[in-house]
């Protein structure tokens, strides 16, 4: 009965995560999308660094390219917490094993993402603090 009851649970939670995947808010991130500023640790990155990157985020995969050269893997949201949550875990690049939490808000074709680059703890507000590897990034959407 124990074991039934695990097997029900798990069920329901992937057809939960599942119907999250296909919300509307999910389809909504889709696209691909241009870094118009950004600041680390407090410090506004160069408007020639943020030229060469770019996010393009499909059904369950993100590719961020800087430079050329490609960073990819997969993403997920939490649009029930407040600030709405992301989770972006590396498959392939220079972040293959990390798992990033963040923030995000998303306005018509703009989107603001908070990543705690430290791994540590999903970040509570849209500032990136000295001292600290919170990456504050605006998007603007690209239109395809």
């Amino acid at each position: 009965m124990k074991n039934i009851l695990c097997v029900g649970l798990v069920v329901a939670a992937s057809l939960t995560a599942l119907a999250a995947d296909e919300s509307d808010e999910h389809k909504a991130l889709q696209g691909l999308w241009i870094p118009a500023k950004a600041e680390l640790g407090g410090q506004a990155m160069a408007d020639a660094v943020l030229k060469t990157i770019s996010l393009k985020l499909t059904k369950k995969e993100y590719e961020v390219l800087v430079a050329g050269a490609p960073d990819n893997g997969t993403w997920m949201i939490d649009s029930a917490v407040k600030p709405k949550g992301m989770t972006i875990t590396g498959v392939k690049g220079p972040n293959a094993g990390k798992t990033f939490p963040a923030i995000y808000e998303l306005k018509g074709d703009t989107l603001r993402i908070c990543y705690d680059l430290s791994g540590a703890k999903r970040p509570t507000e849209f500032k990136s603090l000295a001292g600290t590897k919170l990456y504050l990034v605006t998007y603007h959407r690209k239109k395809e």
